[in-house]
């Protein structure tokens, strides 16, 4: 893995969506942080603006377009995951500052409030307590990306925030490679590719629509991915491999759903049940590769199960 060109946080460039917004308001929404934790950063002189240091009473400053905000690497020490030993965690690959696991369905990514326990970060932070702090910090510490509560499978975050700016680099220029398994309603083509503009529609709870091609909806953003159809379940479901070229909020699930073959299990998206219940969305990350990094998740028993049953 090549060294970053940078160990610096990527500062926030102001655009128009940001030009005229509060300074407390902005980074509230770049890092994903309470009001109060903004207030702490700029206590803690975590803060510049174009190289300037920030105090508590800049709070209501508003940017102008091209203002540069950075923050201290360290800045998150006072919103801490809390560490969690209860909850076992699959180490599947590691190496130098990062570690890939196995994330089981129904438990989350990261917390959300100081106090929660319980997600794949806890359970992290006790084995690798450096990773506090790292990348974007706080309750986000270490994380490189995510995947859906109800979704099992590799899972990757960076115990160093210098290899966290490698892999988040790689995300964003697409050369992480990521492959699902999905269960899906009826019988797919054997192989394919889908090309589809998404829209977040609402974000709490998160909802993701399609857009009809070609009407270039402000906000929506083209995604494609790639199949191979690894069973047939006859007539009633399929198991594919999914290649995804593009990532994006609630996409495979998505995407497949608009194609008339939604992933089984996914109340949201799809149907519940297709000849056979499945307990929850039906849709398995499992593998993930990049430079040295070479990570796979088995395919676990409640998947397994709902596959036999559809052989039967």
């Amino acid at each position: 893995m090549q060294p970053p060109e940078s160990v610096q946080p990527d500062p926030l460039v102001t655009a128009v969506k940001t030009q005229g917004v509060r300074l407390d308001r902005a980074i509230a929404d770049w890092r994903g942080l309470s009001r109060s934790a903004v207030l702490r950063l700029l206590d803690q002189a975590a803060v510049a603006v174009n190289g300037r240091a920030m105090k508590r009473g800049n709070k209501g400053d508003l940017l102008a377009l091209g203002d540069r905000i950075s923050l201290d690497p360290a800045y998150a020490a006072g919103e801490a995951p809390l560490a969690d030993s209860r909850l076992a965690v699959t180490v599947l690959a590691r190496g130098e500052g990062w570690l890939a696991v196995e994330k089981s369905a129904g438990v989350p990514v990261r917390p959300h409030v100081l106090d929660e326990t319980g997600t794949v970060l806890n359970a992290v932070v006790a084995m690798h307590p450096e990773i506090v702090g790292v990348g974007e910090g706080g309750l986000r510490s270490g994380v490189v990306h995510r995947l859906d509560n109800d979704t099992s499978g590799v899972l990757l975050l960076a115990t160093r925030h210098e290899t966290w700016l490698v892999l988040r680099k790689a995300f964003s220029r697409r050369r992480i490679r990521k492959r699902y398994l999905a269960l899906v309603d009826g019988a797919i083509d054997e192989r394919g590719q889908s090309r589809r503009d998404l829209r977040i529609a609402r974000h709490q709870p998160a909802h993701v629509v399609v857009e009809p091609e070609g009407e270039g909806t402000e906000g929506a953003r083209t995604c494609s991915l790639g199949w191979t159809r690894v069973e047939r379940f006859g007539e009633r479901a399929s198991l594919i491999e999914v290649d995804l070229h593009t990532g994006f909020l609630h996409q495979v699930r998505a995407m497949m759903n608009a194609m008339g073959h939604p992933v089984l299990g996914d109340r949201v998206y799809g149907r519940a049940t297709t000849g056979t219940v499945a307990p929850r969305q039906m849709l398995h990350a499992r593998s993930l590769g990049y430079d040295q990094i070479d990570a796979r998740a088995p395919i676990p028993e409640d998947m397994q199960r709902v596959m036999q049953a559809l052989r039967g």
